[in-house]
């Protein structure tokens, strides 16, 4: 594993509601967010069409955009150039009807790569099993850090700062414009497991490790940094180069997975330390 000099950081000087105050913050400031998105087009962010129905036509074509946009009758939702392939794009329309896109695309002399469709019921479907398991998934975990820990604050903490690491990413998705996908479903179960893992190694280094409190935290943030900072150069790497190459899903998945570990790292040595430090110190522990 590539080793960070971890700085030491003086909790001393901050009281634990100037910690706590910037990561409830941006929590707030994501929730208005997704909010807003909900109350203006009934979702808390905007769905693909793996969720919605549609059709998605990969094409090579020397036409611009705007032409290609003119070729068809059907609406198109985005068209997004693919870097590493010269002249070839993803067209994505609302229609399911593949026939009559394929049909139009051919008349103009279009070279099609690959087409596929779906349809709105199937779609609403994945919709609902998509959010089924990430609903099961954090609820899991929540009972799983519960029984670990068996007390109040400690477990709380945990689970505020996971919920936090999932609800920031999808606010930074509407603000970016990126849709909710199959891939970006995945890289919210995986947020869930990262969120854990960070909290979990805190939590353990602070309430059954030897040490004080600040000498356990400083251990698991030696650790814990370093594995976040880790995972989240390759998740950087990988948006970056699946974005350069054309291949679907992963930019969508490193993109909010940067999103989502960097709010950790917040979350877990701000509002997690805060609770930890309350929970010790304020008598809740004795």
């Amino acid at each position: 594993m590539v080793s960070f000099d971890v700085p030491e950081v003086d909790y001393t000087r901050y009281s634990n509601r100037q910690l706590v105050a910037f990561p409830l913050a941006v929590l707030g400031l994501a929730v208005l967010v997704i909010l807003v998105k909900f109350l203006l087009t009934g979702s808390p962010v905007a769905l693909g069409i793996a969720f919605t129905g549609g059709t998605e036509l990969q094409l090579q074509t020397t036409d611009s955009p705007a032409q290609i946009e003119q070729a068809f009758d059907e609406d198109i939702e985005s068209i997004q150039p693919i870097q590493s392939q010269a002249n070839t794009y993803i067209v994505t329309f609302q229609s399911e009807d593949t026939t009559a896109i394929q049909n139009q695309a051919e008349a103009v002399g279009y070279d099609i790569n690959s087409i596929q469709g779906r349809s709105a019921s199937f779609g609403g479907d994945s919709q609902r099993q998509a959010l089924f398991g990430v609903a099961v998934a954090f609820v899991g975990m929540s009972a799983l850090v519960f029984l670990l820990f068996r007390t109040f604050v400690p477990s709380i903490a945990v689970v505020a700062s996971a919920f936090s690491d999932i609800v920031i990413p999808v606010a930074l998705m509407n603000v970016f414009g990126i849709e909710l996908s199959l891939g970006a479903v995945a890289a919210l179960l995986m947020l869930i497991g990262y969120s854990v893992d960070s909290d979990l190694l805190l939590n353990n280094h602070v309430l059954r490790r030897r040490g004080g409190f600040y000498e356990s935290t400083y251990r698991a943030m030696r650790t814990g940094v370093t594995m976040t900072l880790t995972s989240l150069a390759a998740m950087a790497v990988m948006a970056v180069t699946a974005s350069l190459f054309g291949i679907p899903l992963l930019p969508e998945v490193g993109i909010i997975l940067v999103f989502g570990l960097t709010a950790d790292l917040m979350n877990t040595y701000m509002l997690n330390v805060s609770l930890l430090r309350y929970y010790k110190y304020e008598g809740v522990a004795k």
